[in-house]
This record gives structure tokens, C-alpha cells and sequence, in this order.
């Protein structure tokens, strides 16, 4: 069997590494000396509140990285790119049917996590509060994750095809007060009732205080005053 070579699209242009001997220098200054190697792209490529002092330490059982420094992530991945790419395309979302396709923009996808940050604000999260992910794949889960990094919450996903058992383990697991769901979703072509399940799932969980849901169908809910809110 004869090996086949495929070369890069055109309109891949300035490619971060060139060729392999450029790959191969890299992988050798990683190896001979990490601290520098992984340093020096810290802080090339990443945007920084604190700098930090020291790339890592040499403890196998607890291991730090880029201890006394500061980060956002949810300024890395979007905030710094809106002044020269805010048109660009940020994320490129594919539904359940490869027919139903988004393209969202640096800018939409700003404004996007901006609003849930707030609404998850306004719930009482908070640096360090802990909220549950359990959604379809829709732009809204990369919303709710960007959103919960930007505030300093701390976020669990769990799968969406999870079972109401499986889903009230980790919650309690990650002593959650915030899930956030959506009615339901669709995963290889079945529907899948993720709200149901939640509030089956919070039966047990007193610790939730309030459930975010989006709206992807016009199913009907059940809805739980003064728990459920709309994310619409």
C-alpha cells in the first residue's frame, strides 16, 4: 500500500508551525527545557491580569502551572479578538441533521456570553459557585461555559443522554446550585427530555437553587415557580 500525501488548503495562510524541521526544533526545545518552552508561549499567546512567577513545579502528586499568575479565559477566547476580528468567525456550530449549520462571529458570540454572565449574576453565582451543564449540543452549551469562566463560577457538564440518576450524582458530587438545561434535545435523531429529567434529578439535590432553561421546541414543560427560569 502506497502512502498518500495531502497538501494543506490554500487559503491556509502564515501556518503557525511551517514544516516538520520547524516542528521537530520546537518538540526538542520542549523536551530540553520545558519551563522556557512553555513559558515563552504563555506569554506570547495568552493575555495576562497577573503575570506569572514560575512556569510550573517538579511535584509529580500535586502539580502547579504558572503558579502566582492570573488569568481569564473567557477574555482569551473571545475578548481579546474583537478589536482586529470581531467580524471572524469564532464557532462554527453543526445540529444533530449536518444540514442545520451556524457560523457565529466574535462579536455575537461576545454579546452572547455577555447576557448569560449577567443572567447567572443576577441567580447569585458568583467566583467559586458551582453550576451544572446539562444540555444539547447547541450554541447556547458554549455560551454557558464561556459564561461561567468569565465570572469565575465553576462549571460541571454533564452528558446530555445521561440518565435523571447519573445527572443527580454529579450534581450533588459537585454540590451544584445553578443547573442550566434546555426543554429538551435531539441526539442521533431521538428527542430526549432534559428537562424532565432535571426535575426528576433536583428531587434529591435540595442544594439547587434555581434551574436556567432554554427553549429549543414548543414541548411542553413542567415548571417550578420561584426554581425555573427562562433564559429567553
Amino acid at each position: 500500500m502506497s502512502d498518500k500525501t495531502y497538501q494543506p488548503p490554500q487559503n491556509i495562510k502564515n501556518p503557525y508551525i511551517t514544516d516538520f524541521p520547524s516542528y521537530e526544533r520546537m518538540y526538542k526545545e520542549s523536551i530540553n527545557d520545558p519551563d522556557k518552552f512553555f513559558g515563552k508561549r504563555a506569554l506570547e499567546n495568552l493575555s495576562w491580569i497577573k503575570p506569572f512567577k514560575k512556569v510550573h513545579n517538579d511535584n509529580f502528586l500535586n502539580t502547579k502551572w504558572f503558579e502566582g499568575g492570573k488569568i481569564n479565559i473567557a477574555f482569551n477566547c473571545i475578548d481579546r479578538h474583537l478589536k482586529k476580528n470581531s467580524n471572524k468567525t469564532a464557532i462554527i456550530w453543526e445540529g444533530d441533521d449536518p444540514n442545520q449549520s451556524k457560523e457565529i462571529s466574535y462579536k455575537e458570540l461576545h454579546n452572547k456570553v455577555c447576557k448569560f454572565s449577567n443572567i447567572l449574576k443576577e441567580l447569585g453565582a458568583s467566583k467559586g459557585s458551582r453550576v451544572c451543564i446539562y444540555m444539547p449540543m447547541i450554541p447556547e452549551a458554549a455560551y454557558a461555559m464561556l459564561a461561567c469562566t468569565r465570572i469565575g463560577a465553576i462549571h460541571s457538564v454533564v452528558f446530555g443522554g445521561f440518565s435523571p440518576e447519573s445527572l443527580k450524582d454529579r450534581i450533588l458530587d459537585a454540590d451544584c446550585s445553578i443547573v442550566i438545561t434546555a426543554d429538551e434535545g435531539i441526539r442521533g435523531g431521538k428527542t430526549i427530555p432534559l428537562k424532565e429529567n432535571v426535575d426528576i434529578a433536583l428531587k434529591e439535590c435540595p442544594g439547587v437553587k434555581h434551574c436556567l432553561i432554554i427553549k429549543k421546541s414548543n414541548s411542553t414543560i413542567q415548571w417550578i415557580e420561584g426554581r425555573d427560569v427562562s433564559y429567553d
